[in-house]
């Protein structure tokens, strides 16, 4: 295969790559990566060699180091946390006729890859000829059991293609792989140097167990293996074990026409209490469940799952085969992330890498949860629950802050904070209010009472506490919090964040609403009437800057009257800014790493004008360079609300594909949940018009000229409905549950299992906003890959 042919093929409901392409393996071991939120494995090949970066992790599991300083600083942080390689149960290693299989010697006749977004597994198929002429077939599975939360299992199958051939197999369990470390801090090097300390090995008949301790934050994790054979007779097996490695060896002659068939259960558990002898229970007993269920079984199971999901989450986009191949790998990597995650956090990568560390950011409530809300909602609920679970140390936090209420980390494993920077880290506290307005779309969306008494109230009394501290009433009777930093990181500390301030706005009156409906919840935290007077009287009061001379918001208090940057002399390899150019000159300058202003008018689109929205777009349209992947996703929900329908369509392409075509160059540390969440958001909240403003779900839907059709499926209130957009018409079904009523554009609506065409009125035509120079979003048109097709990466083929 020539490196023009190299790439993804263009298939709805798989990813599929064929040949090897060994210098696109640090890509495609992330995209293939398999997870259930609580065990994730990349996508490297069975056999471990050649591989770019190997990683199996388990959720929360990580080991601390020391955080950098020039100069140290009351409230800075003392200690990192980082994700650990655990053990990898991945390997199974090949020996034809005493040649190893590697990929990159002897002769691969035929090669791929599929991730099945249906069957939740990878297979892979390779028919290789060794450097001696020796023929044979390989066949493998890979599954991370959404069903059974601690199992993962691997279907290995060899035959001979000419003659009889002697087969070995080694499969197996290894800890402290050797990994070169992708960080410049010496600190995360040392720690992530054999993190793993063995505190108990056990190899009998096919089962093997390893128990390690990290040295430093002292968490104990269990990994075991057990295996069930199908081949003729002559079979000879051999199993050992040792300090970091156990390895059961298989020795079979196979004639031709047979096969040797290896099925390799896995289980994980880890915990920071629970001793040697328990993990190991734990162990051996999800083995038992998985050897119980069978290979088929767990396959039965995973389907079944998927079907589930994709009955509740599907989205179908009609005239862009790769946009609907990547909207569904979105989805597929989303609930990848959360559905089993449960007291875990939802790290910003996953589990497919080891980027940003393995720390879980505001990222998870602002995009990954609403997708989840709408489609999974108990993911959502459980990863609400492990924000509720770190609640102590948040307010901890605060006090050494000297603040009431709780100040929730910037970035986090365990919930303490670890962002050794202070202006994109502990002054970004508009990561509470993104929590609560998390709390309060799930409450909303499912009116889930006992999630409110046992976790809700209290998350949202103690953020609101939290901004009635930080802020304060000015002189001139505006309510203010200052020193803050907005989402986009290009500004930092500064005075009135629109952003922060009308999140937190919401935070205290969504406070107030929840202390009045559940009084005994709120007399129990020592919260008064006094106290949600006082929440209420903020509320009313908060400030809302406004530029009257240019009639937009600026994005912070005089944040307009800043120089703006010069885009015209930025050169293209100079982005992203922060790699090249120092913080203090883009703090002082008009210039936006991310949507900053313009997620406000997503999330609190209530606060603003229909008017004030499309004279804001266009303002910070050109000021906006997307130096982050979250940024698309917003831009393509207030481009469609704006009438800027193709610029939309361009946006969620480069959500949808940030991944996919490594649009930031670090897809080898692991996906974007935050950007492939965006892809979902762009689709149902900009071209479905979906928005959930005080807990009343609305539709204003419209299609960009290049797409024919958009449906798509959500849960709200325990029903189950199904939206059907075309370019003049859209039709609303009941698909299980009680009918219910929803908004279309400005008309009431109840949804059944009766369907009438609702018109999409027509749009004035709006000029579309510029970007900065070199920065608009690539076009989308014509000529795009249908099924079938090979997509060729971003940097090889720009959209049109």
């Amino acid at each position: 295969m020539t490196d023009a042919e190299r790439g993804y093929e263009c298939s709805p409901w798989e990813l599929r790559w064929r040949g090897l392409a060994v210098d696109q393996l640090q890509r495609t071991e992330s995209t293939f990566a398999l997870s259930n939120g609580h065990i994730g494995m990349r996508g490297t090949l069975e056999e471990a060699e050649p591989r770019a970066l190997p990683g199996t992790y388990l959720n929360g599991f990580y080991e601390e180091h020391g955080l950098p300083y020039a100069e140290g600083g009351y409230g800075y942080p003392e200690a990192g946390q980082t994700v650990v390689n655990v053990t990898d149960g991945k390997i199974i290693r090949l020996l034809v006729e005493d040649e190893p299989l590697d990929m990159r010697y002897g002769h691969a006749t035929a090669h791929h890859r599929v991730l099945d977004f249906r069957s939740g597994t990878l297979r892979r198929e390779t028919d290789w000829t060794s450097p001696t002429g020796r023929r044979v077939r390989v066949r493998t599975e890979r599954l991370v059991s959404f069903t059974q939360r601690a199992v993962a299992a691997i279907r290995y199958e060899v035959e001979p293609l000419d003659d009889e051939v002697q087969l070995v197999a080694q499969s197996d369990l290894i800890a402290n792989e050797p990994i070169e470390p992708d960080t410049g801090d010496p600190r995360v090097a040392a720690a992530l140097e054999a993190p793993l300390q063995v505190e108990y090995m056990k190899a009998e008949d096919y089962r093997a167990v390893l128990v390690h301790r990290t040295k430093r934050s002292g968490l104990r994790m269990a990994a075991a293996m057990d295996h069930q054979l199908e081949t003729n007779d002559g079979l000879r097996t051999d199993i050992n074990v040792e300090d970091d490695l156990a390895r059961l060896t298989i020795a079979v002659d196979v004639p031709l026409g047979q096969k040797l068939c290896l099925t390799k259960f896995l289980a994980y558990g880890w915990s920071a209490q629970r001793s040697i002898p328990a993990l190991r229970a734990q162990v051996d007993a999800a083995l038992a469940g998985a050897l119980q269920t069978g290979w088929e079984g767990l396959l039965a199971e995973q389907r079944e799952f998927l079907d589930q999901f994709w009955t509740t989450a599907d989205v179908e986009l009609d005239g862009d085969a790769e946009l609907q191949q990547a909207i569904r790998f979105a989805l597929f990597h989303v609930l990848q992330a959360g559905a089993r995650g449960e007291s875990r956090a939802i790290p910003g990568k996953g589990l497919t890498g080891p980027g940003y560390d393995g720390h879980a950011f505001w990222d998870t409530e602002s995009f990954v949860l609403p997708v989840l809300t709408y489609t999974l909602p108990d993911a959502a609920r459980d990863a609400l629950r492990w924000r509720h679970s770190t609640l102590d140390k948040a307010k901890d936090r605060a006090a050494q802050l000297g603040l009431r209420g709780a100040a929730f980390p910037w970035r986090s494993i365990n919930g303490a904070e670890c962002s050794a920077y202070w202006p994109a880290g502990t002054a970004a506290f508009h990561v509470n209010a993104d929590i609560a307005d998390a709390v309060a779309r799930y409450l909303a969306a499912t009116g889930d009472t006992e999630f409110e008494r046992q976790h809700g109230t209290e998350l949202l009394l103690e953020t609101a506490r939290l901004w009635m501290s930080l802020g304060h009433h000015d002189p001139h009777g505006g309510f203010r919090i200052d020193g803050v930093t907005g989402p986009d990181e290009y500004s930092a500390v500064a005075d009135n964040n629109v952003y922060t301030n009308l999140m937190a706005q919401r935070n205290m009156r969504e406070a107030a609403d929840s202390c009045e409906r559940h009084p005994d919840i709120a007399e129990y935290f020592g919260v008064d009437e006094a106290e949600i007077a006082r929440w209420r009287d903020a509320v009313k009061k908060m400030l809302v800057p406004y530029d009257e001379l240019l009639s937009v918001h600026p994005q912070s208090e005089r944040f307009t009257e800043h120089a703006r940057w010069d885009f015209a002399a930025t050169p293209a390899d100079n982005y992203p800014l922060l790699l090249n150019y120092p913080y203090f000159d883009l703090y002082r300058k008009q210039v936006v790493k991310q949507a900053d202003l313009v997620l406000a008018m997503h999330l609190r689109g209530d606060a603003f004008s229909a008017e004030q929205k499309r004279r804001n777009f266009a303002y910070y349209e050109g000021l906006t360079v997307r130096d982050s992947s979250l940024s698309a996703g917003t831009q393509a929900v207030l481009a469609a609300e704006c009438g800027h329908l193709d610029l939309a369509y361009d946006y969620l392409a480069e959500a949808a594909l940030t991944d996919l075509h490594d649009l930031h160059n670090n897809v080898r540390n692991g996906l974007h949940m935050a950007s492939l969440a965006g892809a979902w958001l762009a689709t149902v909240a900009g071209f479905g018009g979906m928005r959930d403003h005080g807990g009343q779900l609305s539709f204003r839907p419209r299609l960009p000229s290049a797409v024919d059709r958009i449906a798509f499926r959500m849960n709200f209130r325990g029903s189950q409905f199904a939206v059907e957009i075309e370019q003049d018409k859209t039709r609303y079904r009941l698909v299980h549950g009680e009918p219910l009523t929803i908004m279309h554009y400005d008309t009431p609506v109840t949804v059944t299992e009766q369907t009438t065409p609702l018109p999409v009125p027509a749009l004035e035509p709006a000029e579309r906003p510029s970007q900065p120079e070199g920065r608009a979003p690539a076009r989308r048109g014509d000529g795009l890959p249908r099924a079938g097709d090979t997509i060729q990466p971003w940097y090889a083929r720009a959209l049109r």
